[in-house]
């Protein structure tokens, strides 16, 4: 169940992290941390399909997150001006790509498998709208909107590692946050 509501609150925090940039990553936790751990015990079914659905959840979120990275890279390589950006692009659309495939097995490790489809959600989307429409700024706005995903996503895997169902998929988280702390890092160093 605290997986499930950690799940909840990352989406929430990778859905805000790119629409409004002057609010801290990890806002929209707050009102998802407000919720009364003190509720009744679920059943062990209920359990097992919270579980399921908390794992579906992770896979959706890591999912649209590369899809997200992938995508803003491909217009970073044609509408960025500088070449720290452009070849940041490069290493963003290489890495997620193999973070892509290798979350796409863990997921059919899975016990059960995981089905992975990579929608964009909807603030993704005006994030992606923003960098088409930047001009001039395209390299601030990118370099904010690469910092704010990667402070998301690191939240979302180091919490899936901590507190998922062992297995494929916390290994996947396990191992993916490492990388994931490394782009930002060089994310926090592009040019603004």
């Amino acid at each position: 169940m605290r997986t499930l509501l950690l799940l909840s609150a990352a989406s929430l925090a990778l859905a805000a992290c790119g629409s409004r940039s002057d609010e801290p990553a990890g806002t929209a936790t707050t009102d998802a941390a407000v919720v009364n751990d003190t509720a009744a015990m679920p059943s062990a079914s209920s359990t097992a399909s919270g579980m399921a659905s908390a794992d579906q959840q992770f896979v959706d979120t890591v999912a649209a997150s590369d899809a997200f990275e992938i995508q803003s890279s491909e217009l970073a390589q044609t509408k960025a001006t500088s070449k720290a950006v452009k070849d940041f692009a490069t290493m963003m659309i290489d890495h997620h790509t193999k973070s892509s495939a290798d979350l796409k097995k863990a997921a059919l490790g899975a016990s059960p498998s995981v089905p992975v489809s990579a929608q964009l959600t909807a603030a993704q989307q005006v994030d992606l709208d923003a960098l088409r429409n930047a001009g001039a700024n395209f390299d601030k706005v990118y370099a904010q909107k690469q910092v704010a995903a990667h402070e998301a996503a690191k939240t979302l895997l180091s919490d899936y590692s901590a507190t998922g169902a062992p297995g494929p998929l916390r290994d996947f988280a396990s191992k993916t946050v490492k990388v994931v702390s490394g782009h930002l890092d060089q994310a926090r160093k592009l040019p603004k």
